[in-house]
């Protein structure tokens, strides 16, 4: 076997490998001579029909078999002889493929880019410093007091959290616009659901009453036919219906799982699961920081087969958040909506596995079960989840990765300039929010920057 390999970019190969002629014809011979043993045709008997006849009526299809079997086995002697570390399958094409003839093939692949990172110093990262206070304890049982309330009709004009029955209908000058209309609609005041400007002057309504309500769409509203234009919204209030919220006593508690009742135990609790919360939101700040700066240090190349595999993923977790059902094809949605997502994604974890790579990082088995148990806090019988999760060796590569990420990000963290902010619980989450979305769009600004250079 005779095997050439060419670099042609930064991650693509194209191997051209030459297999001799005598090794394929023997191949099929000894192919066609076994089928030979089991062949039926009129006018011979069973496993006495001449090799010409064999040769004629099946040579086609069993040198396709061969020469398809020998250019896998091939391909995969010639990366691993050459030490090539393939992502994605490769695209193979026979270029000679005659009897008598040497058979010469070619396989072009994409490889893993080989990174030499740069450090991230000088890039300043802002790190969080939150304490849940008692003030916020009280907020968030306040949120699941309205969470876990009642609703009765109201005789009265509606306020900011009432529920509304409304009918609706939507025009842009005299005429109604597509989708701009329903009948029996529930609607909160203050949930933030309808465009800005039409809950509130809804604020004062009464049952039976119609209101004409005016309001321009956003400039980037999702139709292009509303965004940016006024619209007049001719309404119906048909019932309100306001909130009564239940009393914070042991039958309250309960519900959340303090099975005594213990107002302080609740209380103990709730605020246990929002300082983990705030402790996630900082962790994810400051990570998408650092992330945000290795790319922005090191600019390498991205296996396209890589980017395919991750928007496939991706859209199979937006059929799933949309309950599009598990026979949705996804090939349906296109790669555009996704790929930059995808190729930001993929780019961050070849980054990061050389860091974990460089810097020699390991997680144990014993971390693993520990951050195992720290998950499994939250649920009834947590150790339980922990045998599930030691059991099952997929599970336990996810928690293994998530270990090892935040290690790298341990790692570069020490190379920038890190400054700590005091922030409030609200702040933080909101914060740690807008730092993703944030981050989302600038890679996407220069994805769209690296199209048009």
């Amino acid at each position: 076997m005779q095997v050439s390999v060419d670099t042609t970019s930064q991650i693509e190969r194209r191997i051209t490998v030459q297999v001799p002629a005598a090794e394929i014809d023997e191949a099929v011979n000894a192919r066609l001579k076994d089928a030979a043993k089991n062949v039926r045709m009129d006018g011979f008997r069973r496993g006495r029909v001449p090799m010409s006849v064999i040769r004629q009526r099946y040579g086609s299809d069993v040198r396709n078999e061969v020469v398809g079997e020998v250019m896998r086995e091939r391909y995969v002697r010639a990366i691993s002889e050459n030490e090539l570390n393939p992502a994605g399958f490769p695209q193979i094409e026979p270029t000679v493929n005659e009897t008598g003839k040497d058979l010469e093939f070619v396989a072009t692949l994409e490889v893993y880019p080989e990174v030499e990172l740069a450090p991230i110093e000088g890039a300043e990262v802002e790190r969080p410093v939150v304490e849940v206070t008692e003030a916020d304890v009280d907020e968030m049982i306040e949120t699941l007091r309205k969470q876990n309330a009642t609703r009765e009709t109201v005789e009265r004009a509606a306020e900011d959290g009432d529920q509304l029955t409304i009918d609706f209908q939507g025009f842009l000058g005299d005429e109604p616009f597509e989708g701009g209309s329903a009948e029996g609609h529930d609607l909160v005041i203050g949930s933030g659901s309808f465009i800005p400007g039409f809950e509130e002057q809804l604020v004062g309504a009464q049952a039976g009453e119609e209101k004409e309500i005016k309001v321009t769409f956003p400039e980037d509203y999702q139709a292009e036919n509303l965004a940016g234009q006024e619209a007049t919204f001719k309404v119906t209030v048909h019932a309100v219906k306001g909130q009564t919220l239940p009393e914070i006593d042991a039958e309250f508690v309960q519900k959340f799982g303090v099975e005594d009742g213990d107002l302080d135990k609740f209380r103990a609790e709730v605020k246990k699961n929002m300082s983990r919360e705030a402790s996630q939101a900082v962790d994810n700040r400051v990570k998408q920081q650092v992330l945000g700066a290795l790319q922005k240090a090191n600019t390498i190349p991205v296996p396209q087969a890589l980017v395919q595999q991750e928007t496939d993923g991706l859209k199979r977790q937006a059929a799933q958040q949309f309950g599009l059902g598990e026979d949705f094809d996804v090939s349906q949605l296109p790669n555009e909506l996704f790929a930059e997502q995808a190729k930001s994604r993929v780019e961050v974890g070849l980054l990061l596995a050389e860091v974990i790579k460089s810097n020699a990082l390991e997680a144990s088995d014993d971390e693993i079960r520990a951050r195992v148990q720290e998950l499994a806090e939250q649920y009834q019988e947590p150790e339980q989840v922990v045998e599930h999760y030691m059991g099952n060796e997929q599970l336990k590569t996810q928690v293994k990765s998530a270990i090892l990420e935040e290690k790298a990000v341990d790692v570069l963290l020490a190379q920038a300039t890190v400054k700590d902010v005091e922030m409030s619980y609200q702040d933080a989450l909101a914060a740690a929010q807008q730092q993703a979305e944030a981050d989302e769009e600038e890679g996407s600004e220069e994805a769209g920057e690296e199209r048009q250079a």
